[in-house]
């Protein structure tokens, strides 16, 4: 029996936290053992928002440097660029003249980034969710694993699909399978070590909100040290007054791999200054077979390379018989 298909991809936009690899990445790594993982880097996102062009590329391959330094096996899954396969694109525009604008404008994260960007914020900007509709119905994956903040844009996707599906398909054949999202409640949403109640984010100005995976040990400890944290005595997780005692509680819970019921009892009687150190320590640990894996990894492109290119032409075929089986439901003309 055929396993079932996953698919997600992160933006190749600055280097990868904390919250990319204990929300998203390490979860990949457990699940290419059972299902047949299809990972990108998604740099055609990656410009909806101001870049540096010479930065991109670079970017493109650290990402996919970290996604195998994290674990990711290249023989179990499907590694490849979003930008190398124009079925992305081209079926972006074709869910553009299905999807009635009403259902972007009202995409949270759309509103939250248009303030942000003011009157730079683009048609792309807008656009995102059809593109990422687009490169997640390209690969028919059975299951979409996304973050809470992400359910918003899978929906939309589910909504494009059985609109397509009902508009060109039928029931006994619909054009494409509709994925069903797979939510990971605990570390999903790593947060911000300056603020507890908002998300760890490549995007945050400010470098002490987050722990980069290639931040070296004295940095880690820096970070930790200066983290925002409260006055309480005794740490626990789940108070809504203490959102950076629960977060900075879930992030040794996760880097030391305890349970949260062993987290709770062993830092139930600690105060920051026992705390802070401990954390620093175990992210320093957690962190340093990433690390040092990632440098060789840097240090052979050949084999990023050649990672990369197979990775492309196995998704290319798949994504290839999705795209021609959308244009002959829509009734377009065979290539010559």
């Amino acid at each position: 029996m055929a396993k079932q298909r996953i698919l997600s991809g992160i933006q190749p936009t600055g280097n990868l936290h904390l919250g990319n690899y204990l929300g998203a990445i390490r979860n990949w790594v457990d699940l290419q053992e059972e299902y047949d993982a299809f990972l990108f880097m998604a740099d055609l996102h990656a410009i909806t928002v101001p870049h540096d062009p010479a930065q991109l590329a670079d970017n493109t391959y650290k990402v996919a440097a970290t996604y195998i330094a994290c674990g990711i096996d290249p023989e179990k899954a499907t590694i490849f660029v979003q930008s190398h396969l124009s079925a992305h694109s081209e079926l972006a525009w074709l869910f553009n003249c299905i999807t009635p604008l009403n259902w972007l404008e009202r995409m949270i994260q759309f509103k939250e980034k248009a303030v942000k960007q003011g009157e730079n914020v683009s048609i792309g900007l807008l656009d995102y969710p059809v593109l990422q509709a687009a490169d997640i119905l390209l690969y028919e994956p059975d299951l979409v694993p996304v973050g809470e903040d992400q359910k918003q844009h899978l929906e939309l996707t589910r909504d494009i699909a059985n609109r397509l599906n009902f508009q060109f398909g039928s029931e006994d054949k619909p054009v494409l399978k509709v994925p069903e999202p797979m939510i990971r409640k605990e570390g999903a949403r790593v947060m911000s070590l300056s603020d507890g109640t908002k998300k760890m984010s490549k995007s945050d100005p400010s470098e002490q909100s987050r722990i980069d995976l290639t931040d070296p040990p004295e940095v880690i400890v820096k970070k930790v040290k200066r983290a925002k944290t409260d006055p309480e005595r005794g740490l626990w997780f789940d108070d809504p007054a203490r959102p950076e005692c629960n977060n900075l509680l879930t992030l040794y819970m996760l880097l030391s791999g305890q349970t949260k019921e062993a987290v709770a009892a062993e830092c139930r009687e600690m105060g920051w200054g026992q705390f802070k150190p401990l954390l620093a320590e175990t992210a320093v640990a957690a962190l340093a077979p990433i690390q040092a894996r990632y440098g060789e990894l840097m240090g052979d492109r050949a084999y990023l390379e050649s990672i990369l290119k197979a990775g492309d032409e196995k998704a290319r075929a798949l994504a290839n018989q999705s795209l021609d089986r959308v244009k002959t439901a829509l009734g377009y003309s065979k290539p010559l």
